[in-house]
């Protein structure tokens, strides 16, 4: 059946979010709080089609409508406290509590990080979001904000394979490359943990020295759980 409608399967348990939707969301939330940092949202959209993404979190974020997103998150978050876990916040979730406020919900209603003309053709980002949340001065350093949509999403991914949410590398790289657009070149997210190579060395030992510069940058949403961290230190994998 799934392949009688052009697309390719991936098993993955049940889970709140599941797989794709849960590390997409890491991505877009990333995107959307570097508006809080300063960040001109030119460089939040042009830092991620670089990278090699198909479009930045600021479009994507107009297309699945905030005011969903902004469910979404309260679901998650009385989710949490239910399984006594404590409530992440993050500075994303201001934003899109501000764009609502403002009456720039998503492309559906003709209005949000972007502008739409009366066929709802996408034009230009919207002339008042730089008043609404103003950017610094300073460029911002794109490689490193590509790097925090790169390991975002990877780091995301690890903790679903530490939580049983899904069991195989092969279908976390397709999943993230065809279900949710992660950059085909980085060979999906998992391959791109495994092949990464950075000045700490090469694979995951590079990876979470990385992650952990970011981390210090950025805030402890970049820290690599101590599994992957195990994982590094004893030259371990994720499975097949």
């Amino acid at each position: 059946m799934v392949l009688a409608i052009r697309k390719v399967p991936i098993v993955v348990n049940d889970s709140r979010g599941f797989y794709t939707s849960r590390v997409i969301g890491t991505m877009i939330y990333e995107g959307i709080g570097m508006l809080a940092e300063g960040v001109h949202p030119m460089s939040i959209e042009r830092a991620a089609t670089s990278a090699g993404y198909p479009v930045g979190p600021l479009q994507i974020s107009d297309e699945l409508n905030m005011e969903t997103m902004q469910k979404i998150s309260k679901a998650t978050k009385e989710g949490d406290l239910a399984d006594g876990k404590q409530p992440i916040s993050h500075p994303g979730d201001e934003i899109i509590d501000g764009m609502i406020a403002a009456g720039r919900p998503s492309k559906l209603k003709g209005a949000g990080f972007y502008d739409y003309d009366e066929s709802g053709r996408r034009t230009t980002i919207w002339a008042g979001l730089t008043e609404r949340f103003p950017s610094k001065d300073e460029p911002a350093d794109i490689a490193d904000l590509r790097d925090r949509y790169l390991f975002i999403e990877a780091l995301e991914t690890a903790k679903c394979f530490e939580e049983g949410v899904i069991e195989s590398a092969a279908f976390a790289n397709i999943g993230s490359i065809m279900g949710i657009g992660y950059p085909a070149l980085t060979g999906g997210t998992v391959q791109f943990m495994n092949g990464y190579e950075g000045k700490a060395g090469r694979g995951l030992t590079g990876f979470v020295a990385r992650a952990r510069e970011l981390a210090a940058a950025h805030g402890p949403r970049f820290e690599p759980t101590a599994r992957l961290v195990e994982m590094a230190e004893k030259g371990e994998s994720f499975p097949a």
